[in-house]
């Protein structure tokens, strides 16, 4: 929970931990100063929709710092606290996110500050490790968390991102059956077939199914006997009812195909081709999770329910979420055929995303850490720190 101590640093900056009441409107004005930009071209804004913390609210365990100057807020960082499945064991683990500093204030030592005292806090609920994730191209962060503050890294997943058509549904495979589960048996075909073989596995995975978030979970079969070793299935997450994205600058062949979709997308739609949204205007976004496959003819069935959850999305009335977006790690021998089975634009997606973990209870060999982190599993992405 959200604690209520605050520190002194030094004499000018003060860590302490986020007050709605008192610090709501101010937050707003610096993330707007802390803009997220990817290659030097595309701005990514988030619109909180007034709660700054919405992004770790739905953690068992969640706090916010911010560090401020006199009246003034120059950072702020977040941080959740969860029991997972690590190395075959059962740990805790804290998630750093939004880590912010505004511009004029860095290179002070501002964000070492915030992320050694969220540590702090990490340490002080029985974690084991702390994690975060980044960009491989971000060497500023890469300087703060490898560099200077000692984590390793650990995964590198890739996020993909598909484009929803409104109001027009794909046609899926006639040989293919898929059943929505219910709460219990999602959670007990989780626990049986996928927390064995996948790293950071949440132990309250009940409690991520049973969210108000969480739409629901779909099984995929052939309706063939001959293939009923093959099956897939995933969760789908909503998160256009926590928070909306926003592209604010983007590279100039985005800006035409985007124009080129509204003046042809009826066309287009009539073609069958996918039309590129407008993600100029605040869009959101269903996020796949728990997504895993067994069976030597899986792949198609991986497929079915992305296409399943797209038609979901674009027959929804609201028209709210815009794209359908995944995160899934190639594993330590490069294999990438759940990739290539995942419907995605290139153009929208990014594979550099960057996990590095640190040790914090004992002094852990981290070159074991970051060998250990090369097994064949899969990694479970947690739908609440999306």
């Amino acid at each position: 929970m959200v604690g209520q101590w605050e520190e002194e640093v030094d004499e000018e900056v003060v860590i302490r931990c986020y007050d709605d009441r008192r610090d709501r409107i101010q937050m707003g004005r610096m993330e707007k100063s802390c803009e997220i930009g990817h290659d030097n071209q595309t701005l990514l804004f988030t619109d909180t929709l007034g709660d700054p913390i919405c992004r770790i609210r739905n953690s068992p365990f969640f706090i916010m710092l911010v560090a401020g100057v006199g009246n003034k807020l120059v950072g702020s960082i977040q941080g959740s606290v969860k029991p997972v499945e690590f190395h075959d064991k059962s740990v805790r683990v804290g998630y750093v996110l939004g880590l912010r500093v505004v511009p004029s204030y860095r290179r002070r030592g501002i964000g070492s500050i915030l992320v050694r005292k969220l540590e702090e806090w990490f340490e002080s609920h029985n974690a084991d490790y702390a994690y975060m994730a980044t960009e491989k191209d971000n060497e500023a962060s890469h300087g703060l968390f490898i560099g200077r503050l000692g984590y390793v890294v650990f995964r590198n997943p890739a996020i993909l991102v598909n484009p929803v058509n409104p109001g027009r549904g794909l046609k899926l495979p006639s040989d293919i059956g898929i059943r929505k589960l219910k709460v219990k048996e999602a959670e007990s075909l989780y626990r049986r077939n996928v927390a064995a073989t996948t790293e950071f596995f949440p132990d309250d995975i009940n409690k991520i199914l049973r969210n108000k978030l969480s739409i629901g979970t779909w099984v995929a079969y052939y309706n063939n006997v001959d293939n009923t070793r093959s099956w897939a299935m995933l969760s789908v997450w909503d998160s256009s009812k926590v928070f909306k994205l926003r592209i604010e600058r983007a590279p100039l062949s985005y800006l035409l195909l985007t124009k080129v979709s509204k003046l042809f997308g009826k066309f287009l739609s009539l073609l069958g081709l996918t039309v590129l949204p407008d993600l100029f205007s605040p869009f959101g976004f269903y996020f796949l999770y728990g997504v895993h496959s067994e069976g030597p003819h899986c792949g198609k069935l991986v497929r079915a329910l992305c296409e399943h959850v797209h038609n979901m999305a674009a027959l929804n009335d609201g028209c709210a979420c815009k794209v359908v977006v995944v995160e899934v790690d190639k594993g330590s021998n490069g294999d990438d055929s759940l990739q290539s089975c995942i419907p995605h634009w290139k153009m929208l997606s990014c594979d550099d995303d960057m996990w590095c973990i640190k040790p914090l209870k004992c002094e852990k060999n981290k070159f074991d850490l970051s060998e250990r982190s090369k097994s064949p599993s899969s990694l479970f992405v947690d739908p609440r720190e999306v």
